[in-house]
């Protein structure tokens, strides 16, 4: 079979199991097998594919139509041009957080020269990818991460390791500020929570609903018990002038900055993704 009709054939089964962009799916997963990128196949439609690539391809693909993540099936995805492992324990890292990474590493660029580097706490870091994309563009800053899983924690050394960023990133594990040593404020504490409500969880996308750890998309009855926490815990966290930049779901904008504002927050800002949709909130200690 030439790379051709595999991308016919599994286009056809992808489209029958209602994949979103299922061409496109296909051709990741071949370009994978092949190793090659995946412009390359339109040089190369002619092209046989051997047994051993032809099962593993059928392999993924059967995965593919059973709704497993393409990621998990690659094994990586790309954010802010890195590439970082995933797998069921952490959550994939989506495009429009690539926004609060780009906010969280400018601010730190941003602050007055010191003797001391400016510090940062990635809260709930999952797979890592905002702590390692930030120390990366940051590369004066020394970043903190935290998370409640030692499977997700696991996984952000690794990419932390990948990326040469071991030695400018400490690991918390453990719930919340209590895992972080008593005493230690940072510049900037910048997390993507848990945001869905639990009732929710069930109406997803089988990609998110059946592999994305609940862990990680379980924001209570509302979806917003993290960001009640937040609002009341983070603030002798933060050094003065220091910030604190969180992701939330569509929606939700109004009734978190209402939590902010409540705990005697000022909220600098609420800004829209690279789709125009709310998303980032920012916000800083009175004085």
């Amino acid at each position: 079979m030439t790379v051709l009709e595999v991308i016919q054939r599994s286009t056809e089964f992808l489209t029958k199991k209602e994949v979103d962009s299922p061409r496109l799916q296909v051709e990741l997963m071949l370009a994978h097998v092949l190793k090659m990128k995946r412009m390359a196949l339109y040089l190369n439609f002619e092209k046989p594919l051997g047994s051993k690539e032809l099962d593993e391809v059928r392999e993924m693909v059967r995965r593919r139509g059973g709704r497993e993540p393409l990621q998990h099936i690659l094994g990586s995805t790309c954010f802010c041009g890195l590439e970082f492992e995933v797998n069921p324990k952490v959550l994939i890292p989506r495009p429009e957080t690539e926004l609060l990474a780009e906010l969280g590493w400018q601010f730190l660029n941003s602050l007055p020269s010191s003797p001391t580097p400016p510090v940062a706490l990635d809260y709930g870091t999952g797979s890592g990818c905002l702590a390692v994309t930030v120390a990366a563009k940051s590369p004066t800053a020394q970043l903190h991460a935290l998370d409640i899983s030692p499977d997700a924690l696991a996984t952000a050394q690794k990419n932390a390791a990948t990326h040469q960023m071991g030695s400018r990133i400490q690991f918390h594990l453990g719930d919340g500020f209590a895992a972080v040593p008593p005493g230690l404020q940072f510049n900037l504490i910048i997390s993507n929570p848990p945001y869905i409500a639990s009732d929710e969880i069930a109406t997803l996308q089988p990609e998110v609903r059946d592999h994305d750890p609940r862990l990680a998309l379980d924001g209570g009855r509302d979806g917003l018990d993290f960001y009640r926490r937040l609002a009341k815990e983070a603030a002798p966290r933060l050094l003065p002038n220091g910030k604190i930049m969180l992701e939330f779901g569509e929606g939700q904008a109004e009734a978190i900055q209402k939590l902010f504002e409540d705990e005697k927050w000022v909220v600098e800002g609420v800004k829209a993704d690279y789709s125009g949709r709310l998303r980032i909130l920012i916000a800083r200690q009175t004085g």
